[in-house]
């Protein structure tokens, strides 16, 4: 007789379990904390998700699986995949939480329900990639993205905020409805919901069961491929990126993604891999949409138009989806799916640490507009030469090497999978994505003086900056003298433009910094020793 008692490892389960423990004690102390005291949750935050990834230290040393099922498998198991994705959204919601310090007091945003929401999400993505069942998987999806929805919206009384989170919010509900559509069609052909199980009972699947079977293959991956922001479902991105306080903007471009292609990941290779025949050419036509549409919009991104900079960023992160989804298309193809999912994985840590480098720049700077970047390097060598480097990782350029044997390992994965076209494909995207890329590095060392038309907006001469336009564009740092994007008189602008450089370095969040350097230092450690990039894509993951 089969019981239905089991036991729990609290050790494997702890990354997620620490997390959401850590959101509620913080959403409870927020009820006794003073406003003057209501810093002491980001710390809290930062502390918590600091204990959450020390608790990885003791599971490096084997798999372990809790939830467990006899004949049908585990719930949750703790092996080198979901070690390797913990890592990386624990580390990214750190990096969030540390961005989001100078944002939660500048904006005044409710400080217990942002960091509540924001490690209630992280708990979410960190149980993601160790669930190896669908019920679990549908189940850390949700909780990783409902919160986003109220993070996006949480600057009441904005109306671009709030309309970012309203279409984040339905494009996210359908995606999920029909992903749940989807889960239903594959335990109806299997009769089962555990990844192992479902993977044997598809591979010997009565016939008339088969049609219902790929249709509920093709509409389980929609809600895995929207978190990824994949072609077509990217449309909320530029929006809700623009319409989000900065950190979130930051947090979705990484933790989002990785939740996305965690899941993505285990639904074909764990649970699907008898129908490579037909995720893997979806997965492969996805990915050369998601990246070719993904860096033409970026390309076409104005300067001086208002939060141009942090359209680019989110258009980027588009195309970088599609980089991510060549390896897992390619896994279809191969005799070596772990090692195609490895590259992904490489891929997406050396994504994490720039991208979250760069909107930290952004932040840092506290301007909306590519515009405003111009010359930075004369104001701001230090700031300059970090974001100039962190661009030239996302481009693949040296001495951005991490970001070049990332690529690399992108390349040999599909290259080994015989996706040649799928290789030509991602070569001529990395060619147009120089363009952006170094049109963005090059501003940043110009000297010449920018138009009167690009100045900084709504701001007497007098007067302190007006900083509408990063506050609606999601930052939230308040560096004295910088301003954003908009119209103003040429005088106005010239007075503006004078008195900026002298004040900006006044007053910049530690916790900020921090943020920036740690970036820095992780994008130096890997592009000074890029052969770990290509050793993860070796690691055994299963």
């Amino acid at each position: 007789m089969t019981t239905l008692v089991q036991s729990v490892d609290w050790l494997a389960v702890a990354p997620p379990a620490l997390t959401a423990l850590v959101a509620l004690v913080l959403l409870v102390a927020d009820l006794f904390l003073p406003e003057a005291r209501k810093p002491l949750l980001g710390a809290g935050a930062v502390a918590g998700l600091a204990l959450a990834l020390l608790s990885l230290l003791p599971l490096l040393d084997g798999d372990r699986a809790t939830f467990c099922v006899e004949k049908a498998g585990c719930s949750y198991r703790a092996d080198h995949f979901a070690l390797t994705v913990q890592l990386l959204v624990l580390g990214g919601a750190l990096l969030t939480a540390l961005l989001s310090f100078g944002a939660v007091r500048a904006q005044r945003l409710p400080a217990g329900e942002y960091w509540f929401l924001l490690l209630s999400s992280a708990a979410g993505a960190a149980l993601l990639p160790a669930a190896r069942d669908l019920a679990t998987l549908i189940v850390a999806l949700e909780v990783a993205t409902l919160p986003s929805f109220a993070l996006v919206g949480l600057r009441h009384g904005e109306r671009r905020s709030a309309e970012a989170a309203l279409k984040f919010f339905l494009s996210s509900v359908t995606a999920t409805a029909v992903t749940l559509l989807g889960t239903a069609f594959v335990y109806a052909s299997t009769g089962s919901v555990h990844l192992d199980a479902i993977a044997a009972a598809l591979g010997d699947i009565d016939p008339q069961l088969r049609t219902l079977a790929r249709v509920g293959v093709v509409l389980t991956l929609v809600g895995f491929a929207f978190k990824t922001a994949a072609v077509p479902f990217h449309f909320w991105v530029p929006d809700t990126y623009t319409g989000a306080p900065l950190p979130v903007a930051a947090y979705l471009s990484v933790v989002g993604k990785a939740v996305g292609f965690s899941g993505l990941a285990l639904v074909t290779v764990r649970a699907f891999p008898s129908y490579g025949n037909v995720w893997g050419p979806a997965l492969a036509v996805l990915a050369a949409l998601t990246m070719t549409i993904g860096n033409a919009a970026a390309l076409r991104q104005d300067p001086t138009r208002s939060f141009s900079a942090v359209r680019l960023l989110a258009w980027s992160s588009v195309g970088q989806a599609g980089y991510l989804l060549v390896p897992l298309a390619s896994a279809a193809y191969t005799d070596r799916p772990a090692h195609a999912l490895g590259a992904t994985l490489a891929y997406a840590l050396m994504y994490a640490a720039v991208n979250l480098g760069s909107f930290a720049a952004v932040a840092l700077l506290a301007r909306g507009r590519l515009a405003d970047f111009r010359g930075l390097y004369a104001r701001n060598p230090a700031l300059a030469l970090l974001l100039a480097f962190f661009l030239l990782c996302l481009a693949g350029l040296p001495p951005g090497l991490a970001g070049l044997f990332a690529k690399l390992a992108v390349f040999e994965a599909a290259i080994d999978a015989g996706l040649g076209w799928l290789a030509v494909v991602t070569a001529v995207n990395v060619a147009i994505a120089l363009v952006y890329y170094l049109r963005w590095t090059a501003s940043l060392f110009r000297t010449t003086p920018e138009p009167a038309t690009d100045a900084a907006p709504n701001a007497a001469p007098d007067a302190a900056p007006d900083t509408r336009d990063l506050t609606a564009a999601g930052g939230g740092t308040d560096t004295a003298g910088t301003v954003t994007a908009g119209t103003v008189t040429a005088g106005t602008a010239t007075a503006v433009r004078e008195k900026a450089p002298a004040e900006a370095p006044a007053r910049r969040p530690l916790a900020l910094v921090t943020a920036l350097g740690l970036c820095g230092l992780l994008a130096v450690a890997l592009s000074a020793a890029p052969q770990l990039i290509l050793r993860l894509a070796d690691v055994k993951l299963f």
